[in-house]
């Protein structure tokens, strides 16, 4: 009998990792994720599975939490078939190939320390390296399209709905037959907010006897988009009226891309004061021109702006700096400035560059856009801090915080629910991509609003389809 097993994304939202192993022998996974925060260390170990023995690999979404141990994967022996979007493809190349770089470049680092301590034979190799990652695209793909069945084995179809979460992003409907008659199984991948500025709204999906769906926000519902926008606005024009220099740090993938179109919203509708606004990141450079190439994936602002600008997120003061010296050239700059760079969490990247040069000065500002990490630099802003260490010095926080928590890339607890309530029959569902506690919460609020048990998956364990 064919069953399903999670090994990542079970009680903990990172990893995402699911198997199905059919009755006639073919194995599915669906998605590889890299798990984060907490249980980074997992990373390092053993699938819990034989890589060889996987058939066909599934990718729902680029994020890394869904694709970065796709080159440990490999490593270690998958040499099957790769589905996924061609633009998630062409996204996950540009998301692997910086998170293999940034993995050299501090394994060169702790070698050369451990060199000058004599013993370099025990820091650990990368997970992975970019010749890895570029033999994932040596691999067999078969691009999908949204909602075109598509046959990946015998007696096997998928179909493909977008997501809405990010470009490329998609929910999987899995067809087989067992005991003479067809089964489906979906997984939700990450499903998008309603109100997301950059991509469409969440596909339908017309059925499923089983249900994997994610539950990241299972928990609660998100403040109004609208509000949030608004508060974006005043705080960009009240800084930029002061004299003083906006910093946003923002991630690469769909956060920077919403901000772009925001701040092109506000030139266009002449909202903006007169300023020069810098995209200071070379990867969300990379994706944000990837967007652009898929802009008929979008939704209809985006597609609107390229239609009547033949450019997505471009405006006549927006400059992307993908060079190091263009960068330091940044910081001449005494006002007027709105700098957007990684990484988001403050952790690493060009934003720790800007908060060294711009965090003194009360005349500036930083605008938090995305969700801050317990143990990250911006988690200690936001939670009050007036002194951060940078690069060895002390900086004094004079600047004001704005944290604007209303942008999200995830539904929330009360789309999730309306989305399976739209199913026209929908068999058993399963809990991942989520803590416990959320889930929890989240399945209680299934019973009450759907009237249907939920399951949280629990990692490893045998899920019969």
């Amino acid at each position: 009998m064919a069953f399903a097993r999670s090994y990542g994304a079970a009680e903990v939202v990172t990893g995402s990792s699911h198997m199905l192993r059919l009755e006639n022998g073919i194995t599915i996974l669906v998605d590889c994720g890299m798990f984060q925060g907490e249980q980074e260390e997992w990373n390092a170990g053993a699938f819990g599975f034989d890589p060889k023995k996987v058939d066909i690999l599934l990718i729902t979404h680029a994020h890394l939490d869904h694709v970065g141990r796709i080159p440990k994967l490999v490593k270690e022996g998958f040499d099957g078939i790769v589905v996924a979007t061609r633009s998630t493809m062409d996204l996950a190349q540009v998301v692997l190939m910086d998170s293999a770089r940034l993995m050299e470049e501090e394994y060169k680092t702790r070698f050369r320390k451990a060199q000058r301590r004599g013993d370099e034979r025990l820091v650990p190799l990368p997970l992975y390296t970019t010749e890895d990652v570029e033999n994932i695209f040596l691999l067999t793909q078969i691009h999908a399209r949204y909602d075109k069945p598509l046959k990946i084995a015998k007696g096997v179809h998928a179909v493909f709905r977008n997501a809405g979460h990010i470009l490329g992003s998609a929910t999987i409907e899995i067809d087989f037959k067992e005991g003479g008659r067809t089964k489906r199984v979906v997984f939700s991948g990450d499903l998008g907010n309603r109100h997301d500025i950059v991509t469409p709204y969440v596909a339908d999906v017309p059925k499923a006897d089983t249900l994997f769906i994610e539950s990241t926000y299972g928990d609660r519902n998100h403040k109004s988009l609208k509000k949030s926008v608004e508060e974006f606005k005043e705080a960009v024009r009240e800084t930029l009226i002061n004299r003083g220099n906006v910093i946003i740090p923002s991630f690469a993938i769909e956060r920077t891309q919403e901000v772009l179109c925001v701040l092109k919203q506000m030139y266009r509708n002449r909202e903006l004061p007169r300023c020069r606004i810098f995209l200071d990141s070379p990867m969300a450079i990379k994706a944000t021109h990837l967007f652009s190439k898929y802009y008929f994936e979008l939704g209809p602002l985006c597609r609107r702006f390229y239609k009547e600008d033949g450019d997505v997120f471009g405006f006549p003061w927006l400059r992307f700096t993908s060079d190091v010296e263009d960068s330091k050239r940044i910081n001449e700059i005494e006002r007027g400035a709105v700098i957007i760079a990684g990484s988001g969490m403050c952790t690493g990247g060009r934003i720790l560059h800007h908060f060294k040069n711009r965090l003194w000065n009360d005349r500036n500002c930083v605008i938090f856009v995305g969700y801050q990490a317990e143990g990250t630099l911006g988690r200690y802003i936001v939670d009050g801090a007036k002194w951060v260490r940078i690069y060895n010095e002390d900086i004094r926080i004079r600047a004001k915080i704005f944290t604007i928590n209303g942008f999200s890339a995830h539904a929330d607890q009360k789309e999730l629910i309306e989305w399976m309530g739209r199913f026209e029959s929908l068999g058993k569902i399963c809990l991942v991509h989520g803590e416990k506690e959320k889930e929890m919460i989240f399945k209680k609020a299934i019973r009450k609003k759907l009237g249907k048990k939920a399951h949280i998956v629990r990692f490893k364990e045998k899920i019969f389809l």
